[in-house]
């Protein structure tokens, strides 16, 4: 065939010419697109679902206004933002598979509750907050998931049945002991289970500061808060602690002390899938059969492997990254850097800058349908991180920036 494209080879100059055209006349689509088409895009991206006839018009008349915010914000209220936009943007926050299909659950409920609620979403680490269903039965269990499956299964409206209430009414444990979603039951059953709570942390990172320990990596950093659990000679290798295990464990360990009290405790016999565990606290007075002390007995989990390593005896973490190369976190200089517990330990993290660019990241990429990858997509995240802090930490508000500067794609 005298016309077919042989690879290997260059294209025609007609092919070159017929493929530039091709792409001026789309450019020219997208630059325009008028207000009705800039408002279907918004409501697209942000609900997931066309837009009725009146919500469309309505949406129009905002960007001819030009008020394209106003219209973004017409869109979410939308079920169908809540339902399904934030549930699906929450959900992988909830397991270790990352996995978007996994039920409903406390932490997710929570998020969705606190962006519709327009809730400083630092809180989301370190506040005693929790979201259920109003008139849902069964009510909430610390030991099972029934009350959100049963919201699931009868596609409950989440902008309308969600209710803000505190952890330490619904679920028992002292307000002191609270730290937002991480002491969620959902957090408990995928982080806190069996292990050393190190999960929960390492999960933590990912999911809300949009980074792994590896980059955090320093072994400038002093071992005296690394446990006995970790070996110093893996393999028979003393290299592989010195430059690889050490530099995450100098910075995780004292950290992730703040869990030292809490579990997730289940019947590995009868319920080897943990799905009626629960999250346990041990409270002032408790003393555990193991350590003979409030610390749960995890922490003492291969103990042999190191004897002369750090022994646990208390919740108090102490921030050794706010030191060296981590700094550039962008750690809040107002707050002490250590403490007691999981609730300021939640704290520490949410008030980082590199807290406050992440949540930006995430939504820009889930309403944009992309990663920033360019200037001017720099310098939107930039401003939007901006707007994020001085407008009390709303984070629907930075689903609406993003869903603005996107309309025209």
């Amino acid at each position: 065939m005298a016309n077919a494209l042989v690879i290997g080879k260059r294209p025609s100059k007609a092919l070159n010419l017929a493929m530039g055209i091709g792409l001026s006349l789309l450019f020219a689509q997208v630059s325009l697109a008028g207000p009705r088409e800039q408002a279907k895009r918004i409501h697209d991206r942000l609900a997931g679902v066309p837009p009725s006839a009146t919500v469309l018009n309505a949406m129009e008349a905002d960007i001819v206004a030009g008020d394209d915010l106003a219209a973004a914000y017409r869109a979410m209220d939308n079920s169908a933002f809540y339902s399904v936009t934030l549930k699906n943007f929450v959900t992988p926050w909830t397991n270790e598979a990352q996995t978007v299909f996994a039920p409903l659950n406390d932490y997710t409920a929570t998020v969705i509750g606190m962006v519709r609620d327009d809730i400083d979403i630092r809180e989301m680490l370190s506040g005693d907050i929790i979201y259920t269903g109003a008139g849902i039965s069964p009510s909430y269990s610390n030991s099972n998931n029934a009350h959100y499956q049963a919201m699931e299964d009868q596609a409950t409206d989440l902008q309308v049945s969600l209710q803000q209430s505190t952890q330490s009414s619904v679920t028992g444990v002292e307000a002191g002991a609270t730290a937002g979603v991480l002491t969620t039951r959902a957090a408990a059953k995928a982080f806190l289970i069996d292990g050393t709570n190190r999960a929960q942390f390492r999960f933590t990172l990912i999911n809300h500061l949009c980074g792994d320990l590896e980059p955090l990596k320093d072994i400038a950093r002093a071992a005296d808060r690394i446990r006995q659990d970790v070996a110093r000679s893996p393999g028979g290798d003393s290299r592989i602690f010195n430059n690889d295990c050490y530099g995450c464990h100098a910075g995780i360990d004292p950290m992730i002390q703040a869990f030292a009290y809490y579990n997730y405790q289940y019947d590995v016999n009868s319920d080897p899938d943990a799905e009626n565990g629960q999250m346990v606290y041990n409270a002032a007075g408790t003393i555990d059969p193991v350590t003979g002390t409030q610390v749960h007995a995890k922490h003492f989990n291969n103990n042999a492997n190191f004897p002369f390593g750090y022994i646990t005896t208390d919740d108090r973490w102490d921030n050794y990254w706010r030191n060296g190369q981590n700094a550039n976190v962008g750690w809040d200089q107002s707050l002490p850097g250590g403490g007691n517990g999981a609730k300021s330990m939640g704290q520490e993290l949410a008030h980082s800058a590199k807290f406050a660019s992440c949540q930006v990241e995430k939504v820009f990429a889930n309403v944009c349908l992309r990663k920033p990858g360019n200037a001017a997509d720099r310098a939107q995240v930039n401003s939007m991180i901006a707007s994020l802090a001085s407008n009390s930490y709303q984070l629907k508000r930075t689903f609406a920036e993003s869903a603005v500067y996107c309309e025209g794609e």
